[in-house]
This record gives C-alpha cells, sequence and structure tokens, in this order.
C-alpha cells in the first residue's frame, strides 16, 4: 500500500491554511477546496459567480497538472455555491473546463463560505 503524500506547488494558490493543497495516496489526488484567490499574487478575488469560479477552475486544473494528472482524469467533483440561483451562471464556465468525459459531480448551496466567496470547488482524480 501507497503512503499518503501531501502535494503543494507554488504555481496555484496558496492560502495558508492549516490543509494541505492535495494529498495523494494509492494513484488518487484529492484536491483541497479551490475558489476565488489569484494564483499569482495569492490575494482573494471577490467576484461575480463566473469570475470566482474561473479562478477555482484555474487553481484545480494547475494543481492536477503540476501533480502529473488533468481534468480528463477527474473522477468526482463537488462545488459549493454560496447562492444556488447562479447554478446556471457556474454551469456556464464549468462546461469550458469540463467539456467531454465530465467527472461525477455535486452541486449545493452552502451557507456561507470562506473569505465571502461565491464558489469553491473541490475534486479527486487518478495521478
Amino acid at each position: 500500500m501507497e503512503e499518503k503524500k501531501v502535494f503543494k506547488t507554488d504555481k496555484a494558490a496558496v492560502t495558508g491554511g492549516p490543509y494541505s493543497q492535495a494529498i495523494i495516496h494509492n494513484g488518487i489526488i484529492y484536491v483541497s477546496g479551490q475558489g476565488a484567490v489569484d494564483p499569482q499574487t495569492n490575494e482573494i478575488k471577490l467576484g461575480t459567480v463566473e469570475e470566482e469560479a474561473e479562478l477555482g477552475l484555474t487553481n484545480l486544473q494547475i494543481i492536477l497538472e503540476e501533480a502529473g494528472s488533468s481534468l480528463d482524469k477527474v473522477l468526482t467533483v463537488a462545488v459549493y455555491l454560496l447562492d444556488i440561483e447562479e447554478y446556471t451562471r457556474f454551469n456556464e464556465v464549468y462546461k469550458k473546463y469540463f467539456k467531454e468525459n465530465r467527472p461525477a459531480r455535486t452541486c449545493i448551496q452552502a451557507g456561507s463560505l470562506p473569505f465571502n466567496t461565491r464558489v469553491e470547488i473541490t475534486a479527486t482524480a487518478c495521478v
């Protein structure tokens, strides 16, 4: 059995919270929640659901690729929206990142999200 490996890249957003950017175990990468944090400056960039989704999905993509995976290898995605009324708008951005071979997904409205963001996205993928 493979050991749990903490994965981190400085190319994606690093918020400094008490958790790992991702964990790799037995050929699977578990990516922590990604949101509206600029990957170059590590600053929170609040905006529309579309703008925040772009940042979250970009951070997710960077982490996966730096770990030797990709969006095509994603198995599951969990999406937390501040307002479920923005579901359709979120999906328009999501479809740009997951065009074919889409993963299983859960999308729920959260009571609130860290840093007053509108979107948080986590994923599990094959490495």
